[in-house]
């Protein structure tokens, strides 16, 4: 995938990734503290530590070769891949801690290279290491903002230098001043995984290559062969110097006190202090070239300030973001030593090197068509290396690893606060399908029951802003527990796919206002109530299909036997029916002083224990939050009032429902109970009835009169539920 030729240096593999990646390899830990680690280990557990450590490098080199043959990579290196992945939030929350640790390792190299430099010149044995690293990082600064380039070409000369210092150092033996054993003090050793966090930078050039992504000729071409090369060069050198120092100087206790012993071990000394200072300034200066690219990268994509993306000059070097690496980094220098900032970095690389086998792992399982790498690796490799840094950062330090993905969620909870609109597609999707697509089909296996019910309301004719009321309620009723469709149904004529999208977004945009959180459904018909009754017949997928409808009652004879031919065809496909009596009260506050639910009881079975279940529902939404139900009871003719409300007391409290309990006296022979109970609830703000099922053979005329009557029979209450349990899920159960 080669570039349109604008903006970076253009290089290719071997100079663009493979010689920062593994100068950056063959760095600070190799020279000085290779030593302690054998030291500490012993050979066998040494050539352990390195086999696993260059395990998860290999194992991460393979999966980000695959991410960067998939598509076009630009800069950003591992901050790109991964946003481009797992979305701008994810990556924002690697970039971000990417950058820091690749501030921080320029002070780490630094601070390496002022330890050998004061180590090997008697003349500066009093100088304060800070002061060295400080005019180092100086140096460093100019050379890299003068141009990349320039600095790139510089790093060719100390790879000879280093190729001349391990020449030097194999060709050696043991030293010829090496102290007796017994006249160094007993240290000591240190546990395999305190060792391995100072070990870790060691293996993590890669991502000094991978920083240098915008700066390639070819990026798909140059970071596998870049990348897979200095992984292979830096493992076989890794398993040689600890083998070699063994057969030098075998356990001798020098080996953890001087860490100048790389050199003593030498043919020509001299040559291995060149390639120290050598090795430990290229690391600085590849991570000084890489830290203000992912800064860049980030402003460019709009999660940093903008200002920190611009760049200068043919190769676009980024100027102010060089500038705040170098701040940074100066602060590292003055904040502590190798010792101190390695297991930092360990940390931060370890959370890069997971999200990137996590990221190449979930595009070779999900397979879109859209993944196809060049560079192929099966999932479970990649899984693999995912599962393996998550263990090590654990195991390393469980506080610093909790503090590091801590970190990382926080930056991530920051960007989604911003709702950041990325300009490029990710995988999110997919996975969320993916997962979606799992769940679903163990979900179609289990049958309905009581204790798992919630309420997944299809919400008919509530798309309209004459009609918040009903959509308040359905919130109320769905929030946090159900799902909500908003469905509006528009006319065939004149429809298109442009159209719906736009209505869809209209409702979302509205739903959202208020507080609401709603799928948006828009469905073309010949007429509204046709297309709701293909609604309630088609909408859903496998076991979320809409398990209760919602609709308003029909206000006049007109609309009678369309809402009677709705709610008919929902009670007979089993969806529960709720028909709202209400009006627009679109921001009005809510009344002042306690809130009342009056639940209309008549005996455990039917609709009853469904109301109680629809009062207790809407109870703990922040709408009704506090709200009183109130059990009340018509007294059928000859029934005991005092009874009645002793056994109804009995129920609640054997059902833990906290409700007053209020029975009417039956009303006299031949009149309606209807104006006693509206004058029972009255001071209610809301009221739930039970409403008949269709009879059998009974047209949508007489059902749709039904409702109307329903409708006339709540007048003068402030809201008022109509609800008819159709589901066959046993409610008397949720209260047993």
């Amino acid at each position: 995938m080669k570039r349109d030729g604008t903006g970076g240096y253009g290089f290719g593999a071997f100079k663009g990734v493979f010689t920062p990646s593994i100068l950056t390899i063959v760095g600070v830990v190799m020279y000085l503290r290779f030593g302690w680690v054998l030291g500490n280990l012993g050979l066998g557990r040494t050539l352990l530590l390195v086999a696993l450590c260059n395990s998860v490098t290999l194992l991460t080199g393979l999966s980000l070769s695959a991410l960067a043959t998939n598509r076009e990579v630009r800069g950003g290196g591992a901050y790109y891949l991964v946003s481009r992945a797992f979305g701008a939030e994810a990556g924002a929350a690697v970039g971000l801690p990417l950058f820091l640790s690749q501030a921080v390792s320029v002070a780490f190299y630094a601070a390496g290279f002022s330890e050998a430099l004061i180590g090997a010149v008697p003349a500066l044995a009093g100088l304060d290491p800070r002061l060295v690293g400080t005019a180092t990082l100086v140096a460093l600064g100019l050379l890299s903002v003068f141009s990349a380039n320039l600095a790139l070409k510089a790093q060719f000369f100390i790879m000879g230098a280093i190729a001349l210092s391990l020449v030097s150092f194999f060709l050696g033996g043991a030293p010829a001043d090496l102290p007796p054993a017994a006249s160094l003090p007993a240290v000591e050793p240190k546990g395999f995984f305190v060792v391995l966090a100072v070990f870790f930078p060691a293996v993590t050039g890669i991502l000094s290559g991978l920083g240098m992504s915008g700066d390639l000729r070819d990026p798909g071409r140059a970071i596998p062969r870049g990348t897979l090369a200095a992984v292979g060069t830096g493992f076989a050198l890794y398993l040689a110097v600890p083998a070699a120092l063994h057969l030098f100087v075998g356990d001798h206790p020098a080996l953890v006190s001087d860490p100048m012993l790389f050199r003593k071990c030498a043919r020509w000394p001299s040559l291995v202090l060149l390639g120290v200072w050598a090795a430990c300034l290229s690391s600085a200066l590849g991570s000084l070239l890489a830290a203000p690219r992912v800064l860049q990268a980030l402003a460019r994509d709009r999660l940093v300030p903008a200002f920190l993306g611009r760049g200068r000059g043919r190769g676009d070097d980024p100027l102010a973001a060089a500038l705040l690496a170098f701040a940074l980094a100066l602060a590292g220098v003055w904040a502590g030593g190798v010792d101190v900032l390695a297991p930092v970095l360990t940390m931060v690389n370890l959370l890069v090197y997971a999200l990137l086998n996590l990221a190449a792992a979930l595009e070779e399982s999900l397979g879109s068509p859209v993944w196809r790498p060049a560079f192929r690796v099966p999932a479970a490799v990649s899984a693999a290396g995912f599962a393996l840094c998550l263990a090590m950062m654990f195991l390393v330090g469980p506080g610093a690893a909790l503090a590091a993905l801590l970190l990382a969620l926080a930056i991530h909870w920051l960007m989604v606060r911003r709702r950041l609109r990325a300009r490029w597609d990710d995988l999110r999707r997919s996975l969320l399908r993916g997962g979606a697509r799992a769940l679903l089909r163990r979900l179609d296996r289990l049958p309905e029951d009581v204790r798992n019910w919630q309420p997944d309301l299809l919400a008919l004719g509530a798309a309209s802003s004459r009609r918040a009321w009903l959509v308040d309620l359905a919130g109320a009723l769905s929030r946090d527990r159900g799902l909500l469709t908003l469905a509006s149904v528009v006319p065939e004529e004149g429809f298109s796919a442009e159209r719906a999208d736009e209505a869809r977004a209209t409702i979302r945009d509205w739903a959202e206002k208020r507080g609401v959180e709603a799928f948006a459904f828009v469905h073309p018909a010949p007429d509204p109530w046709t297309g709701m009754r293909e609604l309630v017949r088609v909408r859903g997928f496998g076991p979320l299909a809409p398990n209760t409808v919602l609709l308003g009652a029909p206000a006049a004879a007109g609309a009678a036997a369309g809402a009677g031919s709705v709610a008919a065809l929902a009670a007979r496909l089993r969806r529960n029916v709720i028909l709202a009596v209400g009006e627009d009260r679109d921001g009005a506050p809510p009344p002042p002083g306690p809130r009342a639910i009056d639940v209309w009881w008549r005996g455990r079975g039917g609709n009853a224990p469904f109301l109680l279940a629809l009062a207790c529902l809407l109870r703990r939404g922040r709408a009704w939050e506090g709200a009183a139900i109130r059990l009340r009871h018509v007294a059928e003719p000859g029934e005991d009032p005092a009874r009645a409300a002793e056994t109804l007391r009995a129920f609640l409290d054997g059902a833990r429902v906290p409700a007053d309990v209020s029975i009417l006296p039956a009303p006299p022979a031949g009149a309606a109970a209807a104006a006693a109970i509206r004058a029972a609830s009255a001071g209610a703000d809301l009221a739930l009835f039970g409403l008949r099922p269709p009879a059998e053979g009974e047209s949508d005329e007489a059902y749709g009169a039904y409702l109307l009557s329903c409708r006339r029979a709540a007048d003068g209450l402030p809201l008022a539920l109509f609800a008819l349990a159709a589901e066959g899920v046993d409610f008397a159960g949720a209260f047993a």
